[in-house]
């Protein structure tokens, strides 16, 4: 007989917040990227052209951690206009020492944005400055708003600014968050001006040309590029790569579909460059930013290890909580080979 907790997104929304135990845990998870024999395959993408919709599987075993994840995430970006939202997907939570099904986390994508937006604080708190105090974002969605809050968990942000093509939808950001964090936050309709003076900047979009320029970069900065999670998107001038440090959160996936991917597609670096890895920094085995005018330059790209471990934390909290739905699975041996 197996157990197997469900639970919806309401169960979630309730148990995991974007807050620091998020943020260490995804830490956690990188670390383990750099210093443990973890596994985690390339990510599985299916393209349904027709209906414009993508489906990213990811997933990866992780040491230390009980279970391991598998993340199907679906992007349908015609939803919008049927009433439907772009985003979806769920988690499946398997045991890591049997592979029976531990849990279904039917989170229509909302652990997805939790753990990405951690994992943009995880970058910050390693490569920023430590007394970074302005931020600004490019883009004016949900993870906007999301590494906007996680910023304020690991940095001093007192100041911010939002840039996006829409400028309506940026005044609306810097609004609601202006009066929901009590900090003075303004929407810029000139990305070099919302750059200027920054001491974080965070893309956030699905660009595909880059809206971010290398000459706009000022020293001390830090730049985290989080929409290039898939080839043909690229948010960021390869002429970067130039004046910054780049760290990947894994290189052999920034090569593939990350700014790198464009960088090297455009010559700025060679194929088989070599660069720190966030995991490396963490752990103490590669350096990051080395003094206070280096600009340093995450390409987030999304990984497995960071499903497995916001997955773990989430059943770990439900079991806590009593939250969820529990169901029992009939499971017959089968005979011996």
């Amino acid at each position: 007989m197996s157990r197997i907790s469900i639970l919806m997104e309401k169960d979630l929304r309730a148990i995991v917040r974007l807050d620091l135990s998020a943020v260490d845990c995804v830490e956690q998870a990188f670390a383990a990227l750099a210093t443990k024999t973890v596994a985690m395959p390339p990510i599985l993408r299916l393209d349904i052209p027709e209906f414009r919709g993508e489906v990213d599987v990811k997933t990866a075993y992780v040491p230390g951690f009980d279970g391991f994840a598998i993340k199907v995430s679906p992007g349908f970006f015609d939803n919008p206009k049927i009433g439907l939202p772009s985003l979806n997907g769920l988690m499946i939570l398997l045991s890591a020492k049997t592979g029976l099904v531990e849990a279904l986390l039917l989170d229509n994508g909302y652990l997805t944005d939790v753990r990405t937006a951690a994992a943009g604080a995880v970058a910050a708190r390693h490569l920023s400055r430590k007394d970074a105090s302005v931020a600004t974002i490019f883009g004016a969605g949900m993870q906007a708003r999301l590494q906007l809050e996680a910023l304020m968990l690991v940095r001093p942000i007192k100041s911010a600014r939002i840039w996006a093509r829409d400028h309506a939808k940026a005044k609306m950001l810097a609004s609601g968050f202006a009066r929901d964090h009590a900090i003075e936050v303004a929407a810029i309709a000139d990305p070099r001006e919302a750059v200027r003076g920054a001491d974080i900047v965070v893309t956030t979009t699905p660009a595909e040309k880059p809206i971010l320029m290398a000459e706009w970069l000022e020293p001390g900065q830090h730049l985290t590029a989080m929409g290039s999670d898939a080839e043909h998107k690229n948010e960021v001038d390869p002429a970067v790569f130039a004046r910054a440090a780049y760290v990947a959160d894994r290189l052999s996936q920034t090569r593939i579909l990350g700014e790198l991917h464009h960088a090297i597609k455009a010559g700025a670096v060679t194929p088989d460059q070599q660069f720190a890895e966030l995991g490396a920094i963490i752990a103490g085995t590669a350096i990051g930013r080395s003094n206070r005018d280096d600009i340093t330059f995450a390409d987030l790209t999304g990984t497995g290890v960071q499903d497995t471990a916001i997955a773990n934390l989430a059943l770990a909290r439900a079991i806590d909580a009593g939250r969820g739905q529990t169901i029992e699975n009939d499971i017959k041996m089968g005979d011996a080979a």
